[in-house]
């Protein structure tokens, strides 16, 4: 059944082993669930925002509350999409793809986290890949952007293997100590020369309006 005034509900992003798209209650609240259990080294915290720092049923509350906040709150000329990752039918994090005026600059933004128990297995590059697909070749961006700390070696390893450069540092204060954010710049010349992962997009067409784009697509 398709969600004729939502239709992002039918959008699917598909790589060989996951598929992205919107989580519906049951799945949302697992993906709560997962949050709860841990997403990090609690010695370490790779967010801008310490919301994990909170106990467990507040870091639940607190996953659903912003999905439905970012959901919500979105538009044409400011939206979120934040995507549940599934691996073998089974959420497994979240991968979120947002822009600002995206018709005008055609630049995305994105950010992501993965349970503790599914890392180390590849799966954070795949969905990265995913969405990035999703943006250059689905809606034509030009440049995409991500940001990490500079002691998140994973994530900054994933961002180089999918061919971003270094676009500059900030310095933060997200457990009220300095951290520095390296913040990471991909253009579509680097994204094709890196592309190695097949994607498979479906539904797009339908949610070009919504993501401040006329006219249809393929997908």
């Amino acid at each position: 059944m398709e969600a004729r005034h939502w239709p992002v509900y039918d959008l699917r992003v598909r790589t060989p082993r996951l598929e992205l798209r919107l989580p519906v209650l049951t799945e949302l609240d697992a993906l709560a669930e997962l949050a709860a259990d841990g997403v990090h080294d609690p010695a370490v915290m790779p967010f801008t925002v310490p919301w994990t720092d909170a106990g467990p049923e507040e870091v639940a509350r607190s996953v659903m509350q912003y999905h439905w906040r970012t959901l919500g709150a979105s538009t044409p000329a400011d939206w979120v999409l934040p995507l549940g990752v599934f691996l073998d039918g089974e959420i497994v994090g979240t991968q979120e793809l947002s822009a600002r005026h995206f018709a005008v600059l055609r630049e995305v933004h994105t950010g992501s986290w993965l349970g503790r128990r599914y890392q180390g297995r590849g799966i954070g590059t795949e969905m990265r890949a995913a969405v990035l697909h999703l943006a250059f070749a689905g809606l034509g961006a030009e440049t995409a952007r991500s940001a990490a700390m500079s002691d998140n070696t994973v994530s900054l390893a994933v961002s180089r293997k999918l061919g971003y450069r270094p676009d500059g540092t900030a310095l933060l204060a997200p457990r009220g100590r300095p951290a520095v954010e390296q913040r990471l710049v991909l253009s579509r010349a680097d994204w094709s020369a890196q592309r190695s992962v097949p994607v498979e997009v479906e539904g797009l067409a339908r949610c070009r309006a919504l993501l401040g784009l006329a006219g249809a697509a393929d997908g």
